[in-house]
């Protein structure tokens, strides 16, 4: 009998935590941006962190040094024709977005192994392309790290740091 009673409460704390367990939303949701610049398909999967009273960017997130821009699996961005960044040049394919925030400008880069957990496998030497843009500010703070398609171009935005880059296909 108190076997049968140890097999019910071992069995009733197993499936209470492994419910628990699978209603626990990430940290770092993923999510997937599809939009249309011109005639290309953009497509954007990266990890969205919140800052959670952190300091991220110039924070966590050193100024000078190269990000994964998000979380988790590096930021991967696709397009199905050839582009201009920035009026250079980008072959269509699928590349890791990586950048390097700076108080007043970021390097935005587009590397070729898009297939990597954060950077800590980042090559500058299969970087497709690197251009640099001016950094400013969103209307209000943002929580939530955010990439969105907005007409010609992408823009990031996280906590009081706002950066675009204009894509012409």
């Amino acid at each position: 009998m108190i076997r049968i009673t140890f097999l019910c409460v071992l069995l009733g704390v197993f499936t209470l935590t492994n419910s628990n367990a699978q209603d626990k939303k990430p940290a770092s949701p993923k999510e997937t941006v599809k939009g249309k610049i011109g005639n290309t398909n953009v497509e954007i999967v990266y990890s969205r962190p919140s800052s959670r009273g952190r300091t991220m960017i110039g924070g966590n997130e050193k100024f000078g040094e190269v990000w994964r821009t998000g979380a988790n699996d590096a930021t991967t961005i696709e397009f199905d024709n050839d582009v201009k960044i920035e009026g250079k040049d980008l072959a269509a394919g699928k590349y890791a977005l990586f950048t390097i925030p700076n108080e007043n400008e970021w390097t935005i880069i587009f590397n070729k192994e898009h297939k990597q957990w954060g950077a800590y496998k980042y090559k500058e030497s299969d970087d497709a392309l690197r251009v640099n843009v001016k950094a400013g500010k969103p209307a209000s703070f943002v929580e939530t790290f955010t990439i969105a398609i907005e007409k010609d171009q992408v823009v990031l935005k996280w906590e009081n740091s706002s950066v675009a880059f204009k894509v012409k296909g």
